[in-house]
């Protein structure tokens, strides 16, 4: 089938633009032009290639055997379709081309697509060998996708055969052709030519397994042994030796170990060889049960045919090879069986069989499986055991930065020896992540290592990595990348090649970078590497690793979502909470808020100035956490002003807020019904104290909330009696207030639960505690205040607390005048005539003319409409406040007069003389008051 392959998607110029710069993301399949990135990284020419050749470019005996059968048939199926098929090892070298006309070979030796040529991404550029490589997995490329100019006429598509057992890619399937010729089931048919030669590569396995199943068989009749049970040994006795057994499997260089078992009982392993017919050369293990004179056989490795050397890492010299996350299977079969009947082999399996045995003898045990399985069985419980771990252990916190730190330390040293993570300021700050590119600014947050081999970057540090490194190219892509030979990472070493060239030095050698992704987003990049541990890493380490990535990802971005849910619950409350100290006299106060660790509360506090140089001082707790009790809070401290604004005491203070909570709670459950969702009730407790300088008086009430504490001038500390009121929302129920005097110089502490109270201690020994820390003559608010969270919080509070504390101070005699008068009209000259007189002792003369008028009418309208005895006073604080009390409970009210009117016009005037103006009431009456700023 012929179609213009180049033509689809805008390839026409897209290589073009690319090489020039543009972005072509919406033109290019995202796999080409991940390609093409690193091909441009590498340094590719698309004009020029240097493409290496070796002569002697072979795979093993036993990949060519089960490779063979599988070419020549898809050879001859392709013969007449002018396609040709090439076989590379695991690095792109060109080992077999089979079929093709002639008119194509010859176009593929020109572009020295032949045997012994290599076909690395690196050397040739985006091809069906190369590009499958580094995708691990199959690929097609047309046309004008290939990343060099000359390979553009050809269409091609690859695939890696893999061993089944250890998932190590051992070569390359490619079928190439004309473009024009191109046809997308070559995709299809180089996929099942692969996977026909794993095939082949496991039923050889299992043939082998066979054979040295069958030799021990033989060994063991040889030696008499008749038909028993199992010595008695429990499914756990059994576990356990069969692990014992495997790790000793796995030891080349160890022949004994000593097995404690359940009763007291113990077992010693013996590791010996054993030698097929055919030349299979193994290792069984043998278990003695303390007592029984006939060995337990617990595990058989092969080893390599005769003819095929050892390899250096596997135990009894076997080739290296790995097995990732298989599972081990237990089987037994009947003790009357044939043994070779009664177990199937399969590659990468553990079988434990019954074998016959003489007399009261124990039982045998076999495990057999592919060269290394002792090994291969302890990496994979260990894969499995460090993946559970990590489900346990990450993400234990919601702090981004700490689970960062988790995945770090859960890599080192079980799967890696240096591991560090990577994220940008968005993700720590909580907000959303942006579309991270290879050179995104990051920032390394966690860092793990082994040994204290050279780094380039340290936990703190701002960068951002080279398009070429493996790091960006997994941004870029959202896939791991494995780099087994950093040696040989060109693309690496351009982050900074002196420094890289020291930790290249220092043992490092392997790398496997992850891409943090989840939920469609990419948070970061997550780093491994080797250095102390020889092995390189490998593709079933790359499995790990992602799985081991995708679950740091999802932590990290569980961590991040709720860091942003803090930030907002915690702006809010900060907005809400009060900003800096508000002009007042009365005293000196310090405070603190320090939200909790996990959640933002409804913790608040609030220094309320009041008309008579008075002071309210508020502090409260909304029931619960998060955005919700934070809104609550919002607007409970806004109905404290708005009370304090009518001058309204204490109890009624509370009442009025309770009933708020009460109608908000009614309001919300309608709401939250409304909607189906889970209903919550809103509850809060509150301390509301009042104090006036000029008396020294403090009136106090509380509803649900801890005891006030009092520090005398000398250092003594006292909790105030006060009546303990229902918490807010409840209803129903008076609140009481309770009165003190406070000599100069006290210290009034309001506090919140928190302070005194965790569930690590009670607020008995919380209040103990906080009495011993401000039994301290002398101390400031602000002193205070500091040593108190020093002595009673830890680094990181559970609960939010507020803290304020307020040192008293007193208006002096001198700063006050105040008359009795009568409730006689002709007073009212004599209190003009006292307000100037008091004024100009005071040095406020300027204000004499506007204070006589405000105080003639205050004074006046009481006569006329109030009863009982009437005082007048003048308070010089920050402002000159002139007050008249009388015995009535009727408040004026301003009004506008109508033209015809003889009266209504002086407490018109008043308002528009003063600054402020306004009426509290009194267990025996009111008070009408007025301000003016001084000169």
């Amino acid at each position: 089938m012929s179609v213009a392959w180049d033509d689809i998607g805008g390839l026409v110029d897209a290589h073009e633009r690319f090489l020039a710069g543009a972005r072509v993301d919406s033109d290019v399949r995202d796999p080409v032009l991940a390609s093409w990135k690193r091909c441009r990284a590498a340094g590719l020419e698309p004009g020029r290639l240097y493409i290496p050749y070796e002569p002697d470019v072979a795979l093993d005996e036993r990949f060519m055997r089960a490779a063979e059968p599988v070419l020549r048939k898809l050879a001859d199926s392709l013969s007449e379709l002018g396609t040709t098929v090439a076989l590379c090892d695991g690095q792109g070298w060109m080992v077999k081309r089979l079929g093709g006309n002639r008119e194509l070979l010859a176009r593929l030796d020109r572009v020295h697509f032949a045997p012994g040529f290599d076909m690395s991404e690196e050397s040739a550029g985006t091809n069906g060998v190369g590009t499958a490589l580094v995708e691990r997995g199959p690929v097609q490329v047309v046309g004008r996708e290939h990343f060099a100019d000359c390979l553009q006429p050809f269409a091609c598509a690859g695939a890696p055969i893999r061993d089944p057992l250890s998932g190590r890619i051992e070569a390359v399937l490619d079928l190439s052709c004309l473009r024009d010729d191109g046809d997308p089931i070559m995709l299809r048919l180089v996929k099942e030519a692969a996977q026909a030669i794993e095939a082949r590569l496991l039923e050889a396995s299992t043939e082998r397994e066979r054979a040295l199943l069958a030799a021990y068989r033989q060994a063991t009749a040889d030696t008499g042994a008749g038909v028993d049970g199992a010595a008695g040994l429990g499914r756990i006795d059994l576990a356990v030796l069969r692990e014992k057994a495997e790790a000793l499997l796995a030891s080349p260089h160890r022949t004994l170990d000593e097995v404690n078992l359940t009763g007291g009982r113990s077992a010693i392993l013996l590791r010996r060889p054993v030698v097929g017919a055919s030349g299979e050369s193994g290792v069984v293990v043998e278990a003695r049960i303390l007592g029984h004179p006939t060995p337990v056989d617990l595990g058989v490795g092969t080893r390599a045919p005769a003819g095929h050397p050892p390899g250096p890492h596997t135990p009894g010299g076997g080739s290296h090879s790995r097995v990732a996350d298989h599972t081990h299977r237990m089987a037994w079969a009947d003790p009357t069986a044939d043994l070779a009947q009664a177990l199937t082999p399969h590659p990468g399996t553990a079988h434990v069989v019954s074998s016959p045995s003489a007399g009261d003898t124990p039982g045998r045990l076999v495990l057999v499986g592919e060269p290394g399985v002792g090994r291969l069985a302890l990496l994979a419980r260990r894969r499995l055991e460090l993946l559970h771990e990590a489900g346990i252990r990450i993400g234990a916190t919601l702090d981004v930065t700490r689970t960062a730190e988790e995945v770090a330390e859960i890599a080192v040293p079980r799967f890696a020896d240096f591991a560090a993570v990577d994220l940008p300021d968005a993700v720590l700050n909580g907000e959303e992540p942006e579309v991270l590119g290879g050179d995104s600014p990051l920032r390394r947050v966690a860092l793990r290592s082994r040994n204290d081999e050279p780094r380039l970057y340290h936990v703190g540090d701002a960068f951002s990595y080279v398009s070429s490194t493996p790091q960006a190219r997994s941004l870029e892509s959202g896939r791991a990348v494995l780099e087994p030979v950093l040696s040989e990472a060109l693309g690496w070493f351009a982050q900074d090649p002196v420094r890289l060239e020291r930790v290249l030095a220092a043992g490092t050698h392997s790398l496997i970078t992850v891409p943090l992704r989840a939920r469609g987003a990419t948070l970061g990049v997550v780093s491994f590497y080797r250095c102390a541990n020889p092995e390189p890493f490998e593709g079933d380490d790359l499995s790990l690793a992602q799985e081991l990535g995708g679950r740091a990802a999802m932590c990290i971005d569980n961590a991040r979502r709720f860091t942003r849910e803090h930030n907002t619950a915690l702006t809010l409350q900060r907005s809400l909470l009060p900003r800096g100290r508000p002009e007042q006299s009365a005293v000196e106060v310090a405070y603190r808020y320090l939200p909790a660790q996990a959640a933002v509360g409804g913790d608040w506090f609030d220094v309320v100035p009041l008309s008579g140089a008075r002071v309210a001082l508020v502090v409260g707790d909304v029931v619960g956490h998060g955005l919700h009790a934070a809104a609550t809070m919002g607007r409970l401290r806004t109905a404290v002003h708005n009370f304090c604004a009518l001058d309204l005491p204490p109890d009624e203070v509370l009442t009025h807020l309770d009933d708020l909570v009460g109608r908000l709670d009614r309001g919300e459950g309608w709401a939250l019904e409304k909607s189906s969702a889970e209903s919550w009730s809103i509850g809060a407790t509150c301390l509301f104290a009042v104090y006036d300088p000029v008396s020294r008086r403090c009136t106090l009430t509380r509803a649900g909330h801890p005891l006030p504490a009092v520090v005398a001038p000398d250092g003594t500390v006292d909790f105030v009696d006060l009546p303990s009121g229902p918490p807010l929302g409840l209803g129903g129920m008076p609140f009481e207030t309770a009165e003190l005097e406070l000599a100069e110089g006290s210290q009034l502490v309001l506090y919140t639960d928190g302070l005194v109270e965790d569930r690590h201690r009670d607020i008995d020994a919380g209040l103990a505690r906080l009495r011993a820390v401000l039994a301290h003559p002398g101390r400031g608010p602000e002193d205070t205040c500091e040593a108190v969270l020093d002595a009673l919080l830890p680094a990181r509070p559970g609960d939010d607390v507020a803290l304020l504390v307020a040192r008293t101070h007193v208006l002096g005699a001198d700063r006050v005048a105040q008359w009795d008068l009568p409730s006689d009209p002709s007073v009212v000259s004599r209190a003009r005539a006292m307000v100037t007189q008091q004024l100009a002792a005071w040095g406020l003369s300027d204000l004499a003319f506007t204070t006589e008028l405000v105080a003639s009418e205050l004074v006046t309208n009481a006569i006329r409409y109030a009863t009982g005895p009437l005082q007048l006073r003048l308070l010089r604080d920050r402002a000159l406040i002139c007050e008249v009390s009388d015995g009535s409970n009727t408040s004026p009210r301003l009004r506008r007069a109508r033209t015809e009117d003889e009266g209504g016009r002086g407490l018109f005037l008043v308002a528009q003389l003063t600054e402020r103006w306004g009426t509290r009431y009194t267990p025996h009456g009111k008070i009408i008051w007025t301000e003016q700023p001084l000169p």
